[in-house]
Formats: C-alpha cells, structure tokens, sequence
C-alpha cells in the first residue's frame, strides 16, 4: 500500500504536506513512503509494524528527530546512509528488521558509528562508551544500497587511507549540526586505534599526546572535502612519509 498526500493530511489533521510535523503510520501495511519526500518539516514519523523496504524517502526530511520503523522489511544496514544526512535524528526504533542481522552487538555498533548522533537506540539510550566502540567495532557505510549493493561498502577509498576516511565519513553526519562539532572530536579523542590503522602514528607514540589528537582531528575533518584526485595525492603523500620513516628506523637499527 502507499502513502497517499490523502492519508497523510488526514492523519496529521494539516492542509499541505510541507506543514506537516507529526506522523503516525502505525500498522497501515505501507510498502510505499515516497510521499514523505514532499514533507521537509517532518520531525516525527511512526512507520513501525509495515512493509517499508527503503529509507531514502525520508532522506529528504531534514528536520526529522524521531523516526520508528520497528517490524519493517528494512533489507540491509546500507539504508542506513540515507539517515546520515539527518543533522537532527535523535531517536531511532529499528529492531525487528532483516537489517538486524543474526549479531545484535555489530548490528548496534554498526548502527551508532554511521548516527553516532543518536540519543536512542531501540527505545535504549546511547551512552558515550557505546559510541566509542562502535568507532572500532562497528562497520562503516560509505555508499546507497542501489550504488555500492550487498555489503557495507568498503574498500571506496586507497588502502592506505581506509580507515581515516571512514572516520572521516562518520564524523559527517554530526558536523552538519554546529551545536555538535565538540561531540566529535570527543570521540575522536577517546578513540585509541591500533597499531595496524595508524601505523605511524602508534610506532612512534604519539597519540597520547593532546597536539597530535588535534592535528589529527583537523585530518579527518578535512578529508571529507576532499575528491578522488585530492585523496590520491594524499595517499602518495602519506605513502612517501611511510617509506621515509620505515628507512630512518631501519638506519637507526643498524646503527
């Protein structure tokens, strides 16, 4: 069934789809919500216990909030890029679709480092410890299902680059909303990657150190400007830093 412009003025009690605030779809065996693409102030909507296979619609709701799509036929956790752009999502009730997966643990950290601005989670509050392991435990989502398809769309960026620009692209989300910039490199802060994503920066103990955290936030921050050319040349950039350190710890060995 779809979404009519009808259903919803009659259910909002409004006179124009771009008015409308609050939605409540509950139980309607909707398979189709194209419509919500014409209602920008939504900020409310219940679509839980549907038919609904697609988040892109409600892409477009930039003010949305709060959004419930229990028991639906959400597919994968690659519909989650379309939440990404939503500056304002608080609260997210997603339990009960395909998309969750036989793992509740990665299907909830791979949930909050894609909307590490959510406040609640399945009718559960996210806490900061939560959100600073889903930076290291949870998949990434960096491509729409209909580009990237099955999987979780790795493998985008140079290898070398894999892992900051995922952090990069997780952190995009949440600078879309000035208020929320320090909530961002709070995780990154706390963050503690390992050895094998930030070689140069763990060999040489760096991390701990408060001017590093900065400049390093200041990289992910940046690199999300950046296009296909732009990364390339910092993969060569940073691939000469590498060589050049791997050859003056060599020398320091031998010597």
């Amino acid at each position: 069934m779809k979404l009519t412009r009808q259903m919803v003025l009659s259910r909002a009690k409004a006179s124009e789809l771009h008015s409308v605030r609050k939605l409540n779809c509950w139980g309607s065996r909707l398979t189709d919500i194209s419509i919500c693409r014409e209602m920008p102030s939504l900020e409310v909507i219940t679509l839980s216990v549907n038919s609904v296979s697609t988040l892109e619609p409600v892409s477009r709701c930039r003010r949305l909030s709060e959004l419930y799509l229990r028991r639906n036929r959400i597919p994968s956790l690659d519909e989650l890029f379309y939440l990404k752009g939503l500056p304002h999502l608080r609260v997210l009730w997603l339990a009960e679709n395909p998309c969750c997966g036989p793992s509740p643990h990665l299907y909830r950290m791979t949930v909050l480092r894609n909307l590490p601005h959510l406040q609640r989670l399945d009718n559960q509050a996210v806490t900061e410890e939560e959100l600073t392991r889903a930076l290291m435990e949870g998949d990434e989502i960096t491509a729409a299902p209909d580009r990237e398809g099955p999987g979780q769309g790795r493998g985008e960026l140079p290898d070398t680059l894999s892992s900051i620009g995922s952090a990069a692209e997780t952190d995009r989300g949440t600078l879309s909303c000035v208020d929320e910039e320090a909530d961002v490199q709070g995780h990154l802060g706390l963050k503690n990657p390992s050895g094998d994503r930030f070689p140069s920066f763990s060999q040489r103990d760096t991390m701990s150190s408060h001017q590093n955290r900065n400049v390093l936030t200041a990289v992910l921050l940046l690199l999300q400007e950046l296009d296909t050319e732009g990364l390339e040349a910092v993969q060569q950039a940073v691939g000469s830093q590498l060589q050049a350190l791997h050859r003056r710890e060599l020398q320091e060995d031998t010597e």
